[in-house]
């Protein structure tokens, strides 16, 4: 079994060295659009210019523990904040060390990091890069966010005696089965996690199944995540300038929003509502006007109002909304009447449905939604959502749900759905203390 598992290695530690230029190139192609994915590149291979040397020997001096945290996209980026709050809690002197795999999410990272802090990109699964990046850095402990298990890492942090905690852990029976049929590569991966903190006990059963040897139920960290009141009363104020309701397509993806707007345009007068789409990926953001202006609708973006102008006359003219701007999904929600979740009219396993609660917007789903199937079920038992079959049956039930009486009824069941379950943070800060207490007593006494 070592022999199979040693050359099961070597081959996909070979088949990643001969892709990393068709990675690079892929990096480079997608920095036309969106140009943070060309900052910094190198570090995707494990090479650090002199500021970022000297930034980490700055933090590495203190003597105090550098932790890292990676979120690899916006998603889990914004999930990390109330986790990293609470680390820096237990562990009040701590350096972060924040890495991540796309623009949006190292966009959004800058806003979590603190003086002594340092920023880099994830480096790619060879053995090169992750020992170049961990020899760079010096870590005291590695924190992982929702599903970044990769056989390089963590091979190359094993051999560096580098705790490993997988947090806000979930793994879907998709994901799962895709596990077992590479066993060889990700069993050993799975099984080398110092600690795995699952979102739900069919995460922790999934988990066990792959490998992990000491899983913890700690719930959903997307739960301590509070919308700004900034971009609440952003939201509001653009409902009240709309007039009209609002129906939001929220963060959807390819394939979705053909078949949304051909639905939409079969409805009579589309209920007198206005649409709202935001896609999920940015680069998708002109195809989807494109779309739009096929479907014959007459469209607005976002990104022509001004950072915190009311939508123009223009704007308000149109039938349709894009909402092409990043990190405003608070007052997207707070605007609509009722949001569809993206990612759920396909077999995707549906988007963050929590945010939407948080904001006490009413949701309407699709049949998909593995990737959050406990926050599905238990957002439909509490009166927050709706599921249904097919976008055709989700604008129908949409319309229902703006019925003044219903609506007013399924906000109070959103907030207090959200507010429920909050305390993943805390409890997974400390179950992470728990498995070092060395470094945690040195730390809060501050001893280098």
């Amino acid at each position: 079994m070592f022999l199979k598992t040693w050359l099961a290695q070597q081959a996909y530690s070979l088949l990643m060295r001969l892709i990393v230029p068709a990675y690079l190139w892929r990096v480079w192609r997608r920095g036309r659009e969106e140009p943070t994915y060309r900052v910094h590149w190198p570090q995707r291979l494990g090479f650090y210019g002199r500021a970022h040397r000297q930034a980490v020997a700055r933090a590495r001096a203190t003597g105090h523990p550098l932790v890292w945290v990676h979120a690899v996209s916006l998603g889990e980026t914004l999930a990390a904040r109330p986790l990293i709050a609470e680390l820096r809690r237990v562990w009040p002197n701590l350096r972060l060390v924040l890495t991540h795999g796309t623009a949006t999410g190292r966009e959004a990272g800058t806003a979590l990091l603190q003086d002594g802090d340092v920023q880099t990109w994830l480096p790619f699964d060879t053995p090169g890069a992750v020992q170049r990046f961990l020899r760079a850095h010096g870590l005291t402990l590695g924190v992982l966010m929702e599903t970044e298990i990769w056989p390089n890492v963590q091979r190359m942090a094993a051999r560096a005696n580098l705790p490993m905690v997988l947090a806000n852990a979930r793994l879907s029976q998709k994901s799962l089965k895709q596990a077992l049929r590479l066993a060889v590569l990700m069993r050993p991966a799975a099984q080398s996690m110092s600690l795995a903190l699952a979102q739900t006990q069919d995460d922790a059963d999934r988990l066990r199944l792959a490998g992990a040897r000491r899983v913890v139920v700690c719930g959903n960290v997307k739960f301590d995540l509070n919308p700004s009141p900034a971009l609440l009363a952003r939201g509001k104020a653009w409902a009240a300038a709309s007039v009209r309701p609002i129906v939001l397509a929220a963060v959807t993806r390819e394939g979705e929003e053909a078949d949304l707007l051909a639905a939409w345009t079969r409805l009579p007068e589309q209920g007198g509502a206005r649409l709202m789409i935001v896609p999920r990926h940015p680069q998708r953001f002109d195809d989807v006007e494109a779309l739009v202006r096929q479907h014959g609708l007459s469209l607005s973006r976002r990104s022509a109002w001004g950072p915190d102008a009311l939508p123009d006359a223009q704007a308000l003219s149109c039938e349709v909304w894009l909402g092409d701007s990043m990190g405003e999904m608070p007052a997207y929600y707070a605007a609509a009447q009722v949001a569809l979740l993206g990612g759920s009219f396909a077999p995707l396993g549906g988007q963050n449905l929590i945010e939407a609660a948080a904001c006490g917007c009413p949701l309407v789903m699709g049949p998909h939604t593995f990737n959050f199937a406990l926050a599905a079920e238990l957002s439909e038992a509490a009166g927050a959502a709706v599921r249904v079959d097919n976008i055709n049956q989700a604008l129908q039930s949409a319309l229902g749900v703006m019925e003044p009486t219903r609506h007013a009824s399924m906000v109070v069941h959103a907030l207090g759905f959200a507010q429920a379950h909050k305390g993943a943070a805390c409890r997974m800060a400390e179950a992470i203390e728990a498995i070092s207490p060395d470094f945690g007593d040195r730390t809060k006494q501050g001893i280098r």
